[in-house]
């Protein structure tokens, strides 16, 4: 079954109204000059990485399918918008048959890039593209940030599974969203069920401090859950104290007994005391989870704990410092008139204070040193050189108005790990740095 299908309240009939007023009003002003349907070129980048990032993730890519398909004008939203006075008569008659026909490029789902990377390119009328502008970013921006941040804890975690639990931290629908970014990002797990159901996830849980203080002592909840969910559950020895707990643990459970989790304390120290405790009970094979405002260094500080999986919430669903990519949606290049067949003109914005954009339809090849290891983010107009051409970046991913890219969440997730393993060694270091790889321009394109 194809679980995304279904839909669910999580997500939202249309999501015209996902956007700022003042689209609408650009749109109304196009159309009154007769400039609306001039082919035009918008380009998602952003300008730098969060302060200390070696490189970026892209996260969302699917769910801006969804958004585009659904960018709808239905009578309700029409007649807020008569009411409003934000759109008049000829605007109102324009939206209602509003599709999107033009073309979408971008990097796909779960590929890294770097500052000025034409991270995603529509195309098509000023009209129709200028609409999208909100969406595009506000999923981009907040998932991109969760997937870097989920791609820090992955790297410094290793082998060991992340289990994302963040729901309680966040917008319930931001929630489902964040689970899925840090799926793509390495995560392995979820505690959000609407995740689970919506994408497949797979989902994790047992109990928390409320269960065992619901019962006249920690054995009476122990032994409630392994009734319940087997010797193989997890149980939670931190509520009172976490030795006596992993003893009734093993007692009530045997050395079957799957994992326990610890959510409070030094955890390098709980754990290193938690691991001898369960062999000297025979429990060898129980493992370890710790919770408990995890980020990516505490999980790097763990690294020779005796830890097994991390639960992870409250700074993977903040971006762990940087909750948005800070990405931009620019107009880099629109025909001289609404004509056909009106040649291209590439456009930018020039300002100080580093705000300036590069004008032009723009290509991306990631340029590779003799060991196959990244050296380079290449971009530029015109011409795609012969030596990067099978190295280019963007896919396509809408067509014609139809979407032509959608793939499982697991492919967007493997292409990260691949990704990722494809940079410097230096990508994964969590001291703050550069961007792993330098941005270059070629073809008359130049940066800011």
């Amino acid at each position: 079954m194809n679980t995304a299908d279904l839909g669910l309240p999580v997500d939202v009939p249309s999501t015209a109204l996902f956007t700022d007023q003042y689209e609408l009003t650009m749109l109304r002003a196009a159309l009154e000059a007769g400039t609306a349907e001039r082919r035009s070129v918008f380009e998602v980048f952003t300008r730098r990485l969060p302060n200390g990032r070696r490189y970026g993730v892209v996260a969302g890519t699917g769910r801006v399918l969804d958004a585009v398909e659904n960018f709808r004008f239905d009578a309700g939203v029409l007649e807020f918008l008569r009411e409003r006075e934000i759109a008049d008569g000829k605007t109102l008659e324009w939206l209602a048959d509003y599709r999107f026909s033009g073309d979408v490029w971008g990097y796909p789902e779960g590929e890294v890039y770097f500052p000025g990377s034409p991270i995603m390119r529509v195309e098509g009328t000023f009209a129709e593209c200028v609409l999208l502008e909100t969406v595009i970013l506000s999923i981009l921006n907040h998932d991109s940030a969760i997937a870097a941040a989920a791609s820090r804890m992955s790297s410094a975690a290793g082998d060991r599974p992340l289990i994302e639990m963040g729901a309680r931290r966040t917008h319930e629908l931001a929630a489902v969203a964040a689970s899925r970014a840090a799926y793509v990002g390495g995560f392995a797990t979820t505690s959000d069920l609407a995740a689970g159901f919506r994408y497949g996830i797979p989902t994790v849980g047992t109990s928390a401090h409320a269960f065992t203080l619901l019962h006249d002592s920690e054995r009476d909840a122990f032994q409630a859950q392994v009734n319940t969910l087997g010797r193989g559950t997890t149980l939670l020895v931190d509520t009172y104290d976490v030795a006596e707990a992993v003893r009734t643990a093993v007692e009530v459970a045997g050395t079957g007994l799957g994992a326990v989790r610890i959510d409070s304390g030094d955890l390098l120290l709980v754990a290193h005391r938690v691991r001898q405790q369960l062999d000297e009970l025979g429990a060898t094979d129980t493992k370890i989870i710790v919770t408990s405002d995890l980020d990516e260094y505490a999980i790097a500080s763990l690294a020779a704990a005796p830890v097994d999986a991390y639960g992870v919430g409250t700074q993977l669903v903040t971006g762990s410092g940087h909750p948005t990519s800070s990405m931009v949606y620019k107009l880099v290049a629109r025909a001289e008139s609404a004509g056909p067949d009106a040649p291209l003109v590439p456009v930018a914005k020039k300002s100080s204070g580093g705000k300036t954009s590069v004008g032009g339809r723009k290509w991306a090849a990631r340029r590779l040193d003799a060991y196959g290891v990244a050296e380079a983010e290449v971009i530029g107009t015109g011409p795609v050189p012969a030596d990067l051409a099978d190295r280019q970046l963007l896919v396509e991913l809408v067509k014609s108005g139809e979407v032509v890219a959608r793939e499982p969440l697991d492919a967007a997730r493997d292409r990260h790990a691949a990704a990722r393993a494809g940079l410097p060694m230096s990508a994964t270091q969590l001291s703050r740095g550069e961007p792993v790889i330098p941005t270059e321009y070629a073809h008359g394109a130049s940066g800011s």
